[in-house]
């Protein structure tokens, strides 16, 4: 089989591997889609982000979903053929973190395109994957999975509008790309009254405003357009922090309202927050990461229509164009999601 392998930084090529053989309780599944992701992108330029680096070759990828083409012993399901969507999270279950019911925190978990141990845990960018059975979360009948590979970011903010109380209030959004404008969507889900997002760029702004936000405002050109939210003490109930940058996570507290809520969802950067302003106003500050239960919601928003996906998709490649791929998903002038198409 074909697969997606980076060797060290901006050295990604496409590969010949062996072709995995699903053991007692996989699946083998035959990948069409794969999104690439801000933490692909960060392997793929950097060779890690914070404390985690590349040691070894690693096939990238975990935005990624299929066919289910054999069943290991013992399985019965999903049957071959059908459409699923693979959640790359394996928890290992038995750790206190996992008994405790929050295996997000697994102390032993393998995540599908991982450097955060050694061996490295091979990501999903393959022509097939073998993953847990019920890994292979089954599509709406007849879904395309170039939906399907957008449950995982979907999880992602599914999970982190659940950090904070989004019914009813005004939200603010930093930063425009996928996960950005995916929390616009979850946010609309989720009962938001307002949603304004903020970037420094106009096109990934165009994709907040067709998803559904109620304004939209470069930073870099109308910087002034905020000063109005930090009045009377500031305006927004909820801010999501999704460009990674600790000027920004900083730049939040103003225009929070008294306890309100801050949620820090980008990674790689260092804040330099003031104290005072948490205390005096009371704002909660949290951390939201990755996803648990949020997968198989994912997938049934997006196969019922409830949440529609579709307008996010700004480019497909083939494989054979992997680096390509990557080089546009590096830019977001051009680009909102990028796939590569396995079939």
């Amino acid at each position: 089989m074909r697969a997606v392998v980076l060797r060290r930084p901006l050295d990604l090529d496409v590969e010949e591997r062996a072709t995995p053989e699903p053991g007692p309780s996989e699946v083998l599944v035959r990948i069409a889609r794969g999104g690439i992701c801000g933490s692909d992108l960060h392997y793929f330029r950097h060779g890690g982000f914070g404390t985690v680096r590349m040691k070894e070759p690693m096939i990238l990828g975990h935005e990624i979903a299929g066919h289910v083409e054999a069943l290991g012993a013992g399985v019965s399901g999903p049957a071959v053929g059908t459409a699923v969507a693979v959640n790359p999270a394996n928890p290992c279950g038995s750790c206190a973190f996992c008994r405790a019911g929050q295996p997000i925190h697994c102390v032993d978990m393998r995540f599908l395109g991982s450097a955060m141990r050694t061996p490295h845990v091979q990501g999903g960018f393959a022509e097939h994957v073998v993953c847990r059975a019920d890994n292979a979360v089954p599509l709406a009948k007849d879904s395309d999975p170039t939906a399907g590979a957008f449950a995982e970011p979907l999880a992602v903010t599914l999970h982190a509008v659940d950090q904070a109380p989004v019914y009813g209030s005004r939200v603010l959004i930093m930063g425009a790309g996928p996960i950005g404008t995916l929390l616009v969507l979850a946010a609309r889900f989720a009962g938001a009254r307002e949603i304004v997002v903020t970037d420094v760029q106009d096109r990934p702004l165009r994709y907040a405003a067709k998803v559904g936000a109620d304004r939209t405002i470069n930073v870099a050109s109308n910087a002034e357009a905020m000063d109005g939210y930090a009045a009377n003490k500031g305006y927004f109930d909820v801010v999501f922090e999704a460009a990674g940058q600790g000027a920004t996570v900083a730049s939040a507290l103003p225009i929070i309202k008294p306890r309100g809520t801050l949620v820090a969802v980008g990674q790689g950067a260092t804040a330099e927050l003031s104290m005072s302003m948490i205390v005096t106003k009371e704002i909660q500050v949290k951390g939201s990461f990755r996803f648990d239960t949020e997968f198989a919601l994912a997938v049934d928003l997006i196969g019922s229509g409830r949440i529609d996906v579709a307008p996010l998709l700004s480019n497909t490649l083939p494989l054979a164009e992997a680096r390509k791929a990557f080089d546009l998903a590096s830019d977001k002038s051009q680009s909102m999601k990028v796939q590569i198409a396995f079939d």
